[in-house]
């Protein structure tokens, strides 16, 4: 697969796993029984692993590598951290007021993430 498509790929990725974290969000804080349907404790799981299957695939199509570039060193500690404020926003919170927090800050740790893969820089807002 070319450079290209794999770009295209992930990015897609990327924009099927965010909107599906908000609608996720937005059924928790409207405490829908939708969020509890098998597409939505399923589909995330799936898209998050092609998305990651994609991220992989170019790490090598582009010889960059985490812990040598420090942009995707720094993508890798936030995913980290996303995935962990995701799973607080979206079930482990231990009440509706700590999801939803958890829930902003899962979006603005994923905005860093676009930031940093888009400027290849780290500190993307300096």
């Amino acid at each position: 697969m070319s450079y290209a498509a794999l770009k295209h790929a992930h990015m897609l990725f990327v924009v099927i796993s965010l909107f599906l974290f908000i609608v996720r969000g937005i059924l928790m804080m409207a405490e829908s029984g939708m969020l509890q349907k098998k597409f939505f404790r399923v589909m995330p799981h799936i898209v998050d692993t092609l998305l990651l299957a994609s991220a992989i695939a170019l790490t090598f199509t582009i010889n960059q590598y985490p812990f040598v570039q420090s942009w995707l060193t720094a993508k890798l500690i936030a995913l980290l951290v996303y995935i962990g404020i995701g799973t607080v926003a979206i079930k482990r919170g231990k009440n509706k007021q700590v999801r939803t927090i958890a829930f902003f800050a899962a979006i603005v740790v994923f905005l860093y993430i676009a930031a940093v893969a888009r400027t290849h820089n780290p500190l993307p807002f300096i």
